[in-house]
């Protein structure tokens, strides 16, 4: 018996001991001991009146959006989607994420968005709404994020610098 080893531990055979190696390299041993892969749970976020929430931001503009189902009903602070979006392209680019999940027309949007322009706000409009439906049916997150509208656009716009005329464009350069 080793003189060293505590009196209250029993002594293992080493018959009994797993084999061990170093630096073995085999992902198949690796995966064999660490058992199913990890999934993640996606809760829905519906409160007590079985609206999903949903909050996108695009550049400056902030939107806040509130789904739940009905009829079809689209407004845009306080106003129907056709009478605040003028631009078609931003009218159409609204709607992917209902016809990605098939909703359109079925669930009712209210939209409360601010800052930016139009553009900017049709961006934080479709972001907004992609998360309110993901709350509403965690089910619908793979369709959704295959067609890139869970991904956050974090461009913004860039400082101007001191001794040029914008960000990047100098002032005329004048040799003599």
């Amino acid at each position: 018996m080793d003189p060293t080893a505590s009196a209250t531990e029993p002594e293992v055979p080493s018959s009994q001991l797993p084999e061990l190696t170093i630096g073995s390299g085999s992902p198949a041993a690796s995966s064999a001991v660490a058992g199913p892969a990890y999934q993640p749970t996606i809760r829905g976020k519906i409160d007590r009146f079985g609206v999903a929430m949903g909050t996108g931001r695009r550049k400056t503009s902030v939107a806040r959006v509130r789904i739940k189902e009905g009829s079809g009903q689209f407004v845009i602070n306080g106003r129907d989607m056709g009478e605040y979006l003028r631009i078609e392209r931003d009218r159409e680019s609204v709607m992917v994420p209902l016809n990605v999940v098939g909703k359109a027309g079925q669930v009712d949007i209210s939209i409360r968005v601010q800052g930016g322009g139009t553009t900017g706000q049709a961006g934080a409009i479709i972001l907004g709404i992609a998360r309110a439906l993901q709350g509403m049916n965690p089910a619908w997150h793979p369709l959704l994020a295959e067609a890139g509208l869970l991904t956050r656009d974090d461009r913004m716009v860039e400082r101007k610098k001191y001794g040029f005329k914008k960000a990047r464009k100098s002032f005329q350069f004048s040799k003599r």
